[in-house]
């Protein structure tokens, strides 16, 4: 049975990863790979199974498939790894930074982390439904201290008040990891703090603050945190002295990027695709995407919908050339010219 996507009546506040409900789904869901029929079964559909088996493709087509990229593999052994060495730590614990380009799998890379802690946690804990061992919060914008800790709040569901000033919020947020044992806590987007203004530096003690307070292990992702100036400077001392880093990028046009362009065919549920016509096609891939996975999969993921939308039932060159990468791949396809 195939994971429906949610209906129109629920509010897309509550899927959203940044909320508890929309984290615990995600981190409970395995949505099936739906079946293919044969071909026979396939033709004599009637229009309304026809549309219901359709849409259960291009559903299972739409969600982002989770490659076990290298990048995937190391972040979540090291994190794993930080959890365990922090567990006992009263006091200077390490963190992990993700940092890498846009596209290239950092959020995907922490939120397998964060969901295989919570898995794991939940087989050791079976009956204790009111845990939260895993916090996923993103960085808003020029954040200041108090956003960062309404984002921490509304995770957890605490409500926060205009009158409520941050040091109520940070006591009540640190009163609350501690009573249903958080253990990990992501931040994402944290390339939105610059600490080179004073709401920056303050949002990024702010965090540190957090780190100090509750007993979890803390993992920040980012567009080039190197670049962004988070390591710079006595706060970025301080960070730098406490946290590891798993570097992301754009793939290489070698073997293993052929063989992810294999794995990504290999989860396609269409009717006419020829076996290998992906991996034949991993150099054109390459220079339409720069590399890039988030880019990748978009495009493979488009076509794919596309293909059980029209009834063609494969992808092809000409079919992928009608559907438009992003900015950064396009200017990286421009550069490196056809394949």
């Amino acid at each position: 049975m195939v994971t429906r996507q949610p209906g129109p009546d629920v509010d897309p506040q509550l899927q959203a990863l940044t909320s508890l409900s929309g984290w615990r789904q995600f981190a409970s869901e395995l949505p099936a790979i739906p079946e293919l029929l044969d071909t026979v079964t396939w033709q004599d559909l009637d229009p309304g199974k026809r549309a219901h088996y359709d849409d259960d493709r291009i559903a299972h087509h739409s969600r982002l498939l989770v490659v076990q990229t290298p990048a995937v593999r190391d972040v979540v052994t090291t994190g794993r790894r930080l959890a365990h060495m922090n567990r006992a730590a009263r006091f200077g614990r390490s963190g992990l930074i993700v940092s890498g380009p846009a596209r290239t799998g950092k959020t995907t890379a922490i939120t397998q982390l964060g969901k295989t802690i919570e898995v794991i946690h939940r087989r050791r804990y079976p009956g204790c439904a009111d845990h939260i061992p895993v916090i996923y919060i993103t960085v808003p914008p020029a954040a200041t201290p108090r956003m960062i800790a309404a984002e921490f709040a509304r995770f957890l569901g605490i409500p926060v008040t205009r009158q409520a000033n941050i040091t109520d919020i940070i006591e009540a947020v640190c009163g609350v990891c501690a009573d249903v044992r958080t253990t990990a806590i992501c931040v994402d987007e944290i390339h939105n703090l610059n600490i080179a203004t004073r709401p920056g530096a303050e949002a990024s003690d702010t965090l540190k603050y957090f780190s100090e307070r509750i007993p979890a292990t803390f993992v920040l992702s980012g567009i080039n945190v190197e670049r962004a100036g988070l390591l710079s400077g006595p706060r970025g001392e301080q960070i730098a002295g406490r946290y590891s880093m798993v570097r992301t990028g754009p793939f290489p046009r070698d073997a293993q990027w052929a063989t992810l362009v294999a794995a990504i065919e290999g989860s396609l549920r269409l009717h006419r695709h020829p076996a290998g016509a992906l991996p034949d096609l991993a150099g054109y891939l390459h220079q339409r995407t720069g590399g890039m996975i988030g880019s990748l999969l978009w495009l493979i993921r488009s076509a794919a919908i596309q293909a059980v939308i029209d009834g063609t039932e494969k992808i092809t060159r000409t079919s992928m050339d009608a559907i438009p990468v992003d900015i950064a791949s396009q200017a990286s396809s421009t550069r490196q010219g056809k394949p």
